[in-house]
């Protein structure tokens, strides 16, 4: 029973060393939301923070800052053109004479921020993808349980 109890705590002490690390990206409709997973503690992280951490990976860091160039070329854009439809609609709200090439302009640029938003948010992924292979390859998983009956140790291949 004492080898057990020894070879348990040797193996849960081992892989707890080994601290799994794990990057979530949720697509939100302006862009994307980012949480980092260490062993069971999940933390909300921004864009930079995220390039802070993919740094030691040459590869998802390269990735990753493409991504978030795309970020923010489509941010100005769509701002830029929200600016543009805003001027000619509050002209003719106001009852002047609006220039509508200017709102189309806008408008244009609004849709044309589209597909670079979705640029950035496939870049995005692929980075976090590249990060993940590389840290989340752990064999051995453990985890202690400690109930009020007793204690379990529960070891996962």
């Amino acid at each position: 029973m004492r080898f057990i109890l020894i070879l348990g705590a040797a193996v849960f002490l081992s892989s707890s060393a080994l601290a799994q690390q794990k990057l979530m990206m949720y697509p939100t409709f302006g862009g994307a939301h980012f949480e980092y997973e260490i062993d069971t503690a999940v933390y909300q992280v921004t864009p930079r923070q995220v390039s802070q951490i993919l740094f030691d990976d040459p590869a998802a860091y390269r990735e990753f800052k493409k991504a978030r160039t795309s970020s923010t070329i489509s941010g100005i854009m769509g701002f830029a053109g929200a600016g543009l439809m805003i001027i000619p609609a509050a002209t003719a709200i106001a009852g002047g004479d609006p220039e509508w090439a200017m709102l189309a302009g806008g408008a244009a640029l609004v849709v044309a921020s589209i597909p670079v938003s979705v640029n950035y948010r496939r870049r995005a992924q692929n980075a976090l993808d590249t990060f993940n292979k590389k840290h989340t390859a752990q064999l051995i998983k453990t985890r202690f349980f400690v109930t009020g009956n007793g204690a379990r140790l529960v070891i996962t291949f």
